[in-house]
């Protein structure tokens, strides 16, 4: 494999990284060519990988736009990943034209890019933390600048949970979040699940992402609905994320089978 040119400094580009990964699938250019090795080998081995991920951001879109409907007009975009099309910030703010959001990453090439996205934009802010860490979030600038917890707030896991072991307490990073939120505030989760899904093909994925930045922890439905923390699931409830105030075409998707959705209110 060639030297990548223009690495940033401290950035390991032959170590497949999961956001640029899922950027490379949803047709990213913010990604190397280990990131796009990888990302092959799944494209190539699940049939509906792809579509997975898109119905996935398709979700993302759908739940910020009903939670903002709601009169939410403040967010927190946890392990944000690379901006790309129906950013959180863009989806509110058609909503809600004076909207806040913070973004959250751990990726230092994933905050460069949502600052130069932002830049222009006092109503956003991106921050490099990692969401394990939910002092070290809820104490930063950007947060106590953007965000008023005595308000209700949005709080979105997007595709971020089944990066995270058990042993690093899924349920407890989320509740270190909710429970710094008003009454009338809104939990978006999604995450992958292996309900209903080929042994084969959840082992081919495992086995991929044991190369790449974190592991892929696949979930069930009793699992995934621990994550809610006992918060109160708007209808539909947790379904697979193409059912998610679906129409017709999109609840017809096979690639949303892979992935779980809901969103929640306190």
């Amino acid at each position: 494999m060639s030297p990548e040119p223009n690495v940033p400094q401290g950035i390991d580009p032959t170590t497949p990284n999961v956001a640029r990964m899922y950027d490379y699938v949803l047709g990213g250019k913010d990604n190397y060519a280990a990131d796009r090795e990888l990302a092959g080998h799944l494209i190539a081995s699940i049939p509906d990988g792809v579509e997975a991920l898109r119905a996935n951001r398709r979700f993302l879109g759908r739940a910020v736009s009903y939670v903002a409907e709601q009169g939410i007009d403040q967010f927190i975009d946890l392990g944000a990943g690379l901006p790309n099309a129906g950013n959180v910030h863009e989806i509110a703010q058609s909503v809600h034209p004076h909207a806040r959001v913070v973004y959250v990453d751990i990726d230092p090439i994933v905050i460069a890019h949502a600052r130069a996205l932002l830049a222009a934009d006092d109503r956003t802010a991106a921050v490099q933390a990692d969401m394990r860490a939910a002092e070290t979030v809820l104490s930063s600038e950007a947060v106590a600048r953007l965000i008023d917890f005595d308000r209700p707030v949005g709080v979105i896991f997007n595709a971020m949970l089944h990066f995270v072991t058990d042993d690093e307490d899924p349920v407890g990073i989320v509740g270190a979040f909710t429970e710094h939120m008003a009454p009338g505030s809104h939990l978006v989760i999604s995450h992958s699940t292996v309900d209903d899904r080929p042994a084969d093909l959840v082992e081919i994925i495992e086995s991929a992402y044991k190369k790449a930045s974190a592991p892929m922890v696949f979930r069930t439905y009793d699992g995934v609905l621990r994550l809610f923390n006992g918060l109160t699931l708007v209808e539909p409830g947790l379904v697979k994320v193409n059912r998610w105030h679906a129409d017709a075409a999109e609840a017809a998707a096979s690639g949303g089978a892979w992935i779980y959705g809901g969103v929640a209110v306190k």
